[in-house]
Order: C-alpha cells, then sequence, then structure tokens
C-alpha cells in the first residue's frame, strides 16, 4: 500500500501561523530509532515489502539507549548473541560488548538495510488519535528546536520507543545535599566534559549501571565506592565467548551465530528455571562464586548475599568478574549501609561512618514511561493504556492496530522485540490477503488482571499502576519465556478468537489512484 496525501492544517510553533503543507500517510509508522525500532523497519521491509513506513525519532540520532548514555564503562547486561538481531550476525570477539560497539552494530544495520533514509529525526510524538470510520490512527508530533507542530496518518502503528524517561532519571533527594561541595551526577545525564581523575568518587546504588561504573571509574580514580542499601546478585561471565570464537572460525557466520544464540538462550532458560524451582541452591552458587573471587576473608554475606531470591530481581552481570577484580585490589570498595544525610566532605552513614568524596554518582535507577507517555484516544475518547489487559505482550485491549515492543525482564531484550516484529508483520499481511483494515484485541470479561511484571525491582515497583495489566490466561499473560513465544507468534494462528478483525466504511487505504502511488514509491526510492 502507498502514501496518501491530503491538505491539512500546519501550524508553526513559533510565530502560531498556520500554512497548507501535505498531510503524509504511511501504512506504518514506527516510534523510536534504537534496537527495537530498526529491528522493527527491518522486519516490516522484509517480511511486508509493499507496505510504506517511516521512523519517528525525537532525538537527532539513532540508537536510542546506546547513544544517550555516556557514562565510563556502558555496555550490555547481557551477551550481544542474544541482545543482536536475529536477522545481522554479531562478529565482534567480545560477547559482553561495550556502548560504543552496541551504536556501530545498530546504525549499521540501519544503514545496510536503507533504514536510515526513513528516519524523521526530532519528531517527538505527543498524540495519537484513531479513527474506525477510516481506519487510520493521525499522528501528532512536534519537530524540531521550535516545536512546529506536525502531522502524519498511518494503517498501524508500532512503538519501538523504550520503556523509560529519556528526560528524567529517577532521582530521590538525599538531606543535607546542598551542603556537599563537590558535583553530584546521574549516569543518564553524564557530563562529557567530567574529570574523575585522582578524585574519591562514591557511587550510590547497586543495579547495573553502578557494577558497570565501579570497574570502569576505578583505573582512573583515586578511589570508588560503590555505596548500596541492600546487596545485589552478581555473577561474573566471560567478556568472550571461547565457543562462539571457535564456531565462527570454523563455520559460516549465520550458522555460527545461530548455533551460539541458540546455546545462549538455552543456558538462560535453564539457569532461570533453576532460581525459580530451587533458589537456594542457585543462590548458594552466586555468592560462593563471589566468594571465590574476593577471598575467604571478604565478608561476602553483607555486600553480595540479598534477601530477596534469585530472579526476584534481574541478576547483575560483570564481564571477566571486573568488579571483583578492583575490589580485591583495593581500588573499589563496597559499602552496605544507609545515607543519613550528605555533608561538606561526603556522606554520612546511619552507622556513623563518613565517606569522604570529591564526586558523588546517583547510580539510583531508571524512571519508567509507558509508551513515551503519548496521548492515545479511539474514536475522540481518551484511552488510558494503564488500565489496558495487554494481548501477547504487544497490544491493547479494544485499542486497534497498535502495537508496543517491550522486551524480556529474564533475557536479552531483542530476543522479545524481534518476535513481535515478526508477528506484527504475520497481522499486516493477513490483513492484506483478507481485504481487511483493523484488528483490535477484545477483552475477555473472565480475565483477572494480575501486574504487568512479576519483578521486585524497584523501578518496576514504582511504575507498576503506569503500567498496563496482564491476565490470568492466554493470550493475555506474559510468560517471559522465548521458546513458548517462538510457538505462538512466529507458528501459532493469527486468527486465534480473542483478535476482532473488521473493515472500515471508509478505508482510505484502499483504491489510491496510481498517480499517488507513483510518487509514494518515488519517496521510497529516494
Amino acid at each position: 500500500m502507498a502514501d496518501r496525501a491530503a491538505p491539512v492544517e500546519h501550524v508553526s510553533g513559533g510565530s502560531g501561523t498556520k500554512t497548507e503543507t501535505p498531510l503524509e500517510h504511511y501504512d506504518v509508522l514506527i516510534v523510536g530509532a534504537g534496537l527495537s525500532g530498526i529491528g522493527a523497519a527491518y522486519h516490516l521491509r522484509t517480511n511486508c515489502p509493499t507496505r510504506s513506513y517511516a521512523i519517528l525519532e525525537g532525538r537527532e540520532a539513532i540508537g536510542g539507549t546506546w547513544d544517550l548514555f555516556r557514562y565510563p564503562g556502558i555496555r550490555s547486561d547481557s551477551d550481544m548473541y542474544t541482545l543482536g538481531y536475529s536477522f545481522r550476525p554479531w562478529t565482534d570477539p567480545k560477547a559482553i560488548a561495550d556502548g560504543p560497539a552496541i551504536l556501530r552494530y545498530v546504525r549499521e544495520t540501519a544503514s545496510e538495510y536503507g533504514i536510515d533514509r526513513h528516519i524523521r529525526f526530532r519528531h517527538h510524538v505527543k498524540r495519537a488519535s484513531w479513527s474506525s470510520e477510516e481506519a487510520r490512527w493521525t499522528v501528532e508530533a512536534e519537530r524540531g528546536p521550535e516545536k512546529e507542530f506536525v502531522r502524519f496518518t498511518c494503517d498501524f502503528l508500532l512503538m519501538c520507543s523504550g520503556y523509560y524517561n529519556y528526560a528524567e532519571g529517577h532521582r530521590p533527594e538525599f538531606p543535607g545535599e546542598a551542603r556537599f561541595q563537590g558535583p553530584v551526577v546521574h549516569p543518564q545525564f553524564w557530563p562529557e566534559t567530567l574529570d574523575y581523575a585522582n578524585k574519591r568518587v562514591v557511587v550510590i546504588g547497586s543495579g547495573a549501571t553502578a557494577v558497570t561504573l565501579v570497574p570502569a571509574m576505578a583505573g582512573t580514580a583515586a578511589h570508588v565506592t560503590m555505596l548500596q542499601r541492600s546487596p545485589t546478585y552478581v555473577m561474573s561471565r566471560p567478556a568472550e565467548d571461547p565457543i562462539a570464537n571457535w564456531l565462527r572460525r570454523y563455520l559460516p557466520a549465520k550458522l555460527a551465530y545461530g548455533l551460539t544464540r541458540w546455546k545462549n538462550v538455552l543456558l538462560g532458560m535453564l539457569f532461570f528455571n533453576l532460581a525459580r524451582k530451587r533458589p537456594e541452591g542457585v543462590k548458594k552458587f552466586i555468592v560462593g562464586q563471589a566468594r571465590e573471587h574476593l577471598g575467604p576473608d571478604y565478608d561476602v554475606v553483607t555486600h553480595f548475599s540479598p534477601s530477596y531470591k534469585p530472579w526476584d530481581q534481574r541478576v547483575c552481570l560483570v564481564p571477566d568478574a571486573d568488579l571483583f577484580k578492583v575490589v580485591k585490589q583495593g581500588r573499589a570498595s563496597v559499602v552496605t549501609d544507609q545515607i543519613e544525610t550528605f555533608t561538606e566532605k561526603g556522606i554520612q552513614l546511619r552507622s556513623g561512618q563518613e565517606l569522604e568524596a570529591d564526586l558523588i554518582v546517583t547510580a539510583t535507577g531508571l524512571k519508567l514511561q509507558l509508551l513515551s507517555d503519548i496521548e492515545f484516544s479511539v474514536d475522540g475518547e481518551r484511552r488510558d493504556l494503564s488500565k489496558c489487559l495487554c494481548y501477547k505482550a504487544m497490544m491493547f485491549s479494544d485499542v486497534p492496530n497498535l502495537a508496543y515492543s517491550f522486551g524480556y525482564t529474564n533475557a536479552s531484550w531483542t530476543l522479545k522485540v524481534d518476535l513481535t516484529s515478526e508477528y506484527v508483520c504475520r497481522l499486516l499481511n493477513h490483513l492484506e490477503r483478507q481485504g481487511l483494515t483493523t484488528c483490535t484485541p477484545r477483552r475477555d470479561p473472565t480475565v483477572e488482571e494480575q501486574p504487568f511484571l512479576d519483578f521486585s525491582s524497584g523501578y518496576v515497583q514504582r511504575a507498576l499502576e503506569l503500567m498496563p495489566k496482564q491476565g490470568s490466561k492466554r493470550p493475555w499473560r506474559l510468560y517471559q519465556n522465548y521458546v513458548l513465544d517462538l510457538l505462538t507468534l512466529r507458528f501459532g494462528g493469527v486468527d486465534d478468537g480473542t483478535l476482532e478483525y473488521s473493515r472500515a466504511p471508509k478505508s482510505l487505504s484502499v483504491g489510491l489512484e496510481e498517480p499517488q502511488r507513483e510518487a509514494a514509491k518515488s519517496r521510497e526510492a529516494a
């Protein structure tokens, strides 16, 4: 299907004047040009080659998370054989990759498949309104620093904008902050010119960001202290996968990548299931690994033995035991205590100890955000998506032609978003084959609501009320299981009795004049 242009009002954010400009129509609009959005575009161009599409990206660069975060040591906390795309092998020797390498991989993918030509940068989507009569979304965005008001229409809207607020991290206020004489920095907004050489650094937090920052900064800083209120499970894993590197030497790249991907998927699932069925045994293994790296005299129980079960929160991954190494060498330390107040020289703890610091880093987490806080409406009625049930963890009850990409919490993000994009393509092809325009998940009144995520991490618990709900049974249940999702989303039927299919009485996507089709093709080629 092709684009359709029609005159609409265009409002300039600066002067408020209105001018006539063509409204652009696409079969599919993708919101977000990060890891998920670029992957979704590949699946769309490959599996639905006749569909026109564009990507609306709020920032001015491809990469999403991997372009936003610039703190020292930024890296993946999953191996790249599962975090990488299913269709494009990861060929770097390092399985646990740094941020710049991942960003390069995403951008090279966009360039290789011509996806970058479809991206509209500096387009902040604000509202999306569905018309059942016309079977299309009208998407409103602010463009550029002037915040010009622009509109697009599309038949299907695919949200790939991540799950957290890019403009604001979780940043609790600490008593006495104004007294501290040095800088206080959040990793999400790391200053490029920040100099921490030979400085005493305190990193507040114990999650993935904190365990990445500490060893990265320890090589330059005078000393780095990781201050945590309670411990987190931390596991070491080799930065390079020797089996993957061996396979790549002797097998074609795609075959070697596929074998390594499945090896890591199955090992990850095995570890997660063991943690659920035998939590005490898995805890003993993880804590024992920390003790092995830190030595028998280190207080592992206080600093690396959490009170919760493994995988009630995400397990932190450290490549080649880098965190344990800098702690054992004395270049870094871990303190488990609570903050009483900031002081002029650092942080006073509840125990009475004072941590002196020249720089304090608040690695206190993300602020979750559902679908970039876009305002959605259906036929003029505002829809609060947090009140909806999630269909197959990607669509919303009683909201037509809308899907979103949300990855796994117990495995690599991309494993799930790849399957989501494939399924959306199957839906689009089914609509086209049947001459239909609309697919809407209809809520089953017998299904009980449950929290969207069964995860005790602080950033999840703080945002549960903002998230949609999952249901008590299929297809509303979120299983966090790649093999089960693979069977359901890649091979299961798309007409399962829950999705309601229909054809709009005034669909504008069918019967376009040939000149409009040719104009659309010219735009795509350009």
